[in-house]
């Protein structure tokens, strides 16, 4: 492993059009206001493994329920989720809802991506850089890639305050990401926080790929547990969540889901006026 720490810091809506933020001939499906990119695991990792490569520079969303809901409310993360290139589904029921639209679509989980590009990305010399997570929780999550992947590089760490950055320090932190020469960048600040961090910064970052990809801290460095294989199929990890952290997550497993099932359905109608 190659590990050269970054200083800690410890200091009314548009529809998605077609075309915009996406790939020539990229398919996607409509869930509630957002277009969701019709992707399987293999052909979603394989456009991330070949970015840097074809000199491409794409933006990587792990669409939930939740993302779905908050973009209904808020204009700015619709447009973060129009202009990135690939809007995977990351969560169940949004497979489920491109499978009833014919499309041919697999889950692909922010925690699981991580683990294969960071897998994969050994033999083509991928430099990793981790901005976000508490105190402490990136380093570890770099220490348990090495020990899991030999050969992992992991080139620079950033630990931003849970408070906004000052002009100079916002600099400094894209200065610190360039400077790595990462090719990819994870950013773990919670959604929405980290989509909104996504698209800002995106056009001053020469990464690959730079990818909101959440609690995969947390759950690759330990300091979460993720919920069985059975239910993270079967659709029902929101449950485990819900059970593990009653108090942070009741409104995101609860209200949140009921809202999203009323989304749904309230943009099928109106696709379909004669329903």
């Amino acid at each position: 492993m190659c590990l050269e720490l970054g200083r800690a810091r410890t200091h009314e809506l548009s529809f998605i059009h077609y075309g915009y933020g996406m790939n020539d001939g990229e398919v996607r499906f409509a869930v509630g206001p957002v277009l969701v990119s019709a992707v399987t695991f293999r052909t979603a990792l394989t456009d991330v493994l070949g970015a840097r490569d074809a000199g491409r520079r794409l933006t990587v969303h792990f669409c939930s329920a939740h993302t779905v809901v908050e973009a209904s409310k808020s204009a700015r993360l619709l447009g973060a989720l129009e202009r990135a290139e690939l809007v995977a589904p990351d969560g169940m029921p949004l497979v489920w809802l491109g499978r009833a639209q014919g499309r041919r679509v697999e889950r692909v989980c922010g925690p699981d991506f991580m683990l294969s590009l960071m897998d994969e990305g050994r033999t083509r010399g991928y430099r990793h850089y981790l901005y976000g997570g508490a105190p402490g929780v990136a380093e570890r999550l770099a220490e348990r890639m090495a020990e899991r992947f030999p050969g992992v590089r992991v080139v620079g760490i950033d630990v931003p305050p849970f408070r906004a950055l000052s002009p100079a320090e916002d600099a400094a932190a894209v200065e610190a990401i360039n400077e790595s020469q990462a090719d990819c960048v994870w950013i773990g600040l919670g959604s929405p926080k980290q989509d909104f961090w996504v698209a800002d910064h995106r056009q001053q970052l020469s990464a690959a790929a730079v990818l909101a990809v959440g609690a995969a801290f947390d759950f690759h460095a330990g300091t979460k547990r993720r919920a069985p294989r059975w239910m993270q199929r079967t659709g029902t990890e929101w449950l485990f969540r819900l059970v593990s952290e009653p108090r942070r997550l009741w409104r995101r497993y609860t209200v949140i889901n009921v809202q999203f099932v009323g989304l749904v359905l309230r943009h099928a109608l109106r696709r379909d006026p004669g329903t």
